[in-house]
């Protein structure tokens, strides 16, 4: 039992408490760490000591990147990384410390062996991005600032050659596709100076190649969006050709189709959100239907909307701006007055089938995801087949083939005495044409 006792306990109290003691040492011992902490501050910040070890460190392992990932595990414990996170990256990057604008700084040790010499293929840049992954995984602390410095690297990227440049975009890349590094360091693309000279537009090729290469292009759309760049990427192009169809072309030449069309779907939902919104202040406004009508036109024209895109614009703003009552047995009442005020919005823009069976579908999921709407449908459709919006053949297809499945079963038995009436009234007229005929 003795391995139990705790024997320096006592003894190490009994220290303490001995009165001359603390008078000697307290005072002297406060005094002269917060001297040397002073000193330490302005002698210490010097990392020539530090990029000696490590370049001498690089030259030994070389071109073998698992020895230098074993190298760096082990030099954290005796070098101060927290402090010289910079320099460490520099080097590793660079081959030594870089001086503002992206050149090495001369007068200093540099090492042969680093990012910027090895050379430009996937696999490569792949190794090294393990390189990184793993130091950071072991000092965790140094994740911030390994963020921080490919912000700097990137505003950095006319310092560098084109192979550099290259490189560093594919690391770029691989690190964004394993979550190594937000997507908000490519703030840094949108410099002016970068965008201008067309240097934000090639780097973004490599990088985005690079990362769909390891992933796909939902992992980089949802990536984008975390940080709110899913809609700037047509900034990296400077103002006179900041438009989808430059993007488009620029990127799919170069082999990214995807990331054109991803652009191209995200301006498209900008300006239908746009749209929308004009739309409802209008109808807010109590603009007179025939100038909504030729406004919201003007705009498909103008943005080459469909019909089809546009009746599901239409339907959704309509139904946006109203407080509709939470009452079940209310909602169908205030909802027929609401629609039947604005049917002639909804008419205008239903001048093709395919159009009338999307504003039906549109109307079913609305009354689905609306809890409330559940029993509304039907009473809504065969209001909108008075008013003439909706045709007998578009809501006999909606209900054999083409409606989705929300709500499916609950909707075609609320409509299928509808439809039988339908279906009768269409063979009735049909048989009085054969006797007109006759």
């Amino acid at each position: 039992g003795l391995g139990h006792s705790p024997l320096p306990c006592p003894r190490a109290s009994r220290v303490l408490l001995e009165p001359h003691n603390q008078k000697i040492q307290k005072p002297t011992l406060t005094g002269q760490r917060f001297k040397t902490r002073k000193r330490d501050e302005k002698k210490v910040f010097d990392p020539t000591q530090f990029q000696e070890t490590i370049v001498q460190g690089l030259n030994q392992t070389g071109s073998d990147l698992d020895a230098v990932a074993k190298f760096l595990d082990a030099s954290g414990a005796k070098l101060d990384y927290r402090r010289y996170a910079e320099t460490l990256f520099d080097i590793l990057v660079a081959g030594g410390m870089l001086a503002p604008g992206g050149t090495l700084s001369d007068d200093l040790t540099r090492t042969e062996f680093c990012l910027f010499t090895a050379q430009e293929d996937l696999e490569t840049m792949q190794a090294y991005a393990q390189v990184f992954n793993k130091l950071i995984r072991r000092y965790k602390y140094l994740e911030k600032g390994f963020e921080e410095e490919i912000k700097k690297l990137l505003l950095f990227l006319k310092g560098f050659t084109e192979s550099e440049r290259n490189k560093l975009a594919m690391l770029t890349g691989i690190l964004l596709a394993n979550g190594n590094i937000s997507a908000s360091i490519l703030n840094s693309l949108y410099n002016e100076n970068l965008v201008k000279e067309g240097v934000s537009a090639a780097f973004a090729v490599k990088l985005f190649k690079s990362w769909i290469h390891e992933k796909d292009i939902n992992s980089v759309a949802g990536s984008l969006r975390k940080v709110g760049m899913d809609n700037r990427l047509l900034e990296l192009f400077p103002a006179n050709k900041r438009s989808c169809e430059h993007f488009s072309k620029y990127f799919t030449d170069a082999g990214l189709k995807e990331l054109s069309d991803f652009a191209r779907n995200q301006q498209a939902i900008g300006s239908r959100k746009e749209l929308q919104k004009d739309l409802q202040e209008q109808m807010e406004r109590g603009d007179p239907f025939k100038d909504i009508i030729a406004s919201a036109r003007e705009e498909m024209k103008k943005n080459n909307i469909s019909e089809q895109t546009m009746i599901g614009i239409v339907w959704t703003s309509v139904m946006s701006y109203v407080e509709w009552n939470k009452k079940e047995e209310l909602v169908t009442e205030q909802a027929i007055k609401h629609l039947k005020q604005y049917s002639p919005l909804l008419k205008a823009f239903t001048s093709q089938g395919a159009s009338e069976i999307l504003l039906l579908v549109k109307m079913q999921e609305y009354c689905y995801d609306n809890i409330h709407f559940m029993n509304s449908f039907q009473k809504i459709v065969v209001l909108l087949y008075k008013a003439d919006v909706l045709s007998e053949e578009a809501i006999l297809k909606w209900y054999t083939e083409a409606h989705v499945a929300k709500g499916r079963s609950v909707f075609l038995e609320q409509m299928k005495k509808f439809v039988e009436w339908l279906k009768n009234a269409e063979e009735e007229s049909e048989s009085e044409e054969d006797e007109a005929a006759d």
